[in-house]
């Protein structure tokens, strides 16, 4: 079985690569391995709202210059799903919300979302302060995607400013381990399941504008 980790930092071998690794460590011992993607500084544009992905519906987006394909090819490959970010300005890298716009987006448009139902878990790396509003907002992803989402005992805000100091962050690496082991439990949970999944309840898209006709 294996999980992808999507390392959103502009620093490749920063902290967030460290704080990936001490997962990748941990999930080894449970028989998972870990590849790590990393968007570096790779330049990912964002969304341009054109809704191809969903007229062609074959979960991949019109643009295929830069990760994003590549990314979507990989998570279709793999058991399970990590996304770790920066934080900057109390959310995610730019790089990596440009990114995971188009990949979920694209993704929940094919015929088979190959997000839904998979393992995920997401965590954040701070200097300081910003660092619950950057994690929730790759939860939102993960919730969206209709993900089984794997927790620790706290919020994975992981502390630390050079790189490398997260790994003296005693808690937030002990929260690491416990995310990386609830996973590995849940894949292998998902994987032996004799009850198929619920089928997916067609999305009603509606907006809240509406003409005096329509009251």
């Amino acid at each position: 079985m294996k999980v992808l980790a999507i390392n959103g930092s502009p620093r490749v071998n920063g902290n967030t690569a460290a704080a990936i690794e001490v997962v990748k460590e941990e999930l080894v011992l449970h028989g998972v391995e870990l590849e790590r993607f990393d968007l570096g500084l790779n330049i990912v544009r964002s969304c341009a709202a054109c809704n191809h992905c969903a007229r062609i519906k074959k979960g991949l987006c019109l643009y295929n210059d830069d990760l994003v394909n590549e990314g979507i090819k990989k998570i279709a490959e793999s058991d399970g799903l990590i996304l770790a970010s920066p934080v900057h300005y109390s959310g995610i890298s730019g790089t990596m919300k440009s990114f995971l716009d188009r990949v979920f987006y694209a993704s929940s448009r094919a015929p088979v979302n190959p997000l839904r139902h998979k393992t995920a878990s997401a965590f954040v790396c701070v200097r300081r302060a910003g660092g619950l509003p950057a994690f929730q907002s790759l939860m939102n992803y993960l919730t969206y995607a209709e993900m089984v989402i794997a927790t620790g005992s706290y919020w994975p805000v992981i502390y630390g400013a050079a790189p490398g100091e997260v790994l003296q962050d005693t808690e937030g690496m002990a929260v690491l381990k416990e995310i990386a082991r609830n996973m590995a439990w849940i894949m292998k949970n998902l994987k032996d399941g004799k009850e198929a999944p619920p089928q997916k309840v067609p999305k009603q898209a509606m907006n809240f504008i509406r003409n005096e006709n329509s009251r």
